[in-house]
């Protein structure tokens, strides 16, 4: 054999022995890639039928539960065309088509949850912070329209501003039970400054007025005691002020008009 015959040979071999290589790469990053994009899909559609379980009763709609409704099957539809042999999500899927074929007549069984502390407070403004960014990525993914999107950043807005209104008025009831009308003062006074401060105030005439008339009997009850105001550091101002410095509404959005 000639060493021009063998230099080819070699040449060849190498040639090959690349080749394997670059090809085991790409087959090898697409597993990757499918891994991925099976985790991603997987925890989107699991966060998805979660805040449609855990939301408080009073803050769940039967177009809020259609719309979970419809992402989750999205996203499932989209994990059974990567991941063919996943019989859960099959048997999901089979469960959320008759549930959206019953469109605004979806049952909502949601109980309502009493928002009486700080930390469940805050809870609750995870699961809308979590709901604005599954709708955040489903309509960068083409999944739910962006007007659409735009509609239901509005109305998550609205569902935190009811948030803290029961959040604070409650705050206020339970410290005017417990005898503490300084305490419940900085409740209302705290509610009645977050109301004032919305852009769309109007919609909020009648629970500002609750709010302000609770704010007048509790500043007379501390007049009338005679009671030191309470101190701006105290421990609840501190929480009522991590619940408004905490607004993820704070930060700027993709829909923010």
């Amino acid at each position: 054999m000639s060493p021009l015959v063998i230099t080819v040979l070699v040449l060849v071999g190498i040639a090959l022995l690349i080749a394997i290589g670059y090809i085991n790469h790409l087959v090898e990053n697409r597993k990757l890639e499918q891994a991925r994009q099976k985790a991603d899909l997987l925890d989107r559609s699991r966060r998805c039928a979660d805040i449609s379980e855990s939301m408080p009763g009073q803050f769940m709609s039967p177009a809020l539960k259609l719309l979970l409704s419809r992402m989750e099957l999205s996203l499932g539809e989209r994990l059974l065309a990567v991941d063919k042999q996943n019989t859960q999500i099959k048997e999901r899927i089979a469960e959320l088509r008759p549930l959206i074929a019953q469109g605004e007549s979806i049952a909502v069984r949601n109980a309502p949850q009493a928002i009486l502390t700080e930390a469940k407070a805050k809870d609750v403004r995870f699961l809308f912070e979590a709901l604005h960014a599954q709708i955040t990525r489903s309509a960068q993914d083409g999944l739910l329209a962006r007007n659409d999107a735009q509609q239901w950043v509005k109305e998550i807005r609205h569902l935190l501003a009811l948030l803290h209104i029961e959040f604070f008025g409650n705050l206020g009831q339970q410290a005017l039970q417990q005898g503490q009308p300084g305490q419940a003062r900085l409740a209302f006074e705290r509610g009645v400054q977050y109301l004032r401060k919305q852009q769309d105030v109007g919609r909020y005439q009648v629970q500002l007025q609750q709010l302000e008339n609770q704010l007048a009997r509790a500043n007379a009850m501390v007049l009338e005691n005679a009671q030191p105001a309470v101190d701006d550091n105290s421990a609840l101002n501190d929480g009522l002020k991590a619940l408004d410095d905490d607004d993820l509404w704070k930060k700027k959005n993709l829909y923010d008009d």
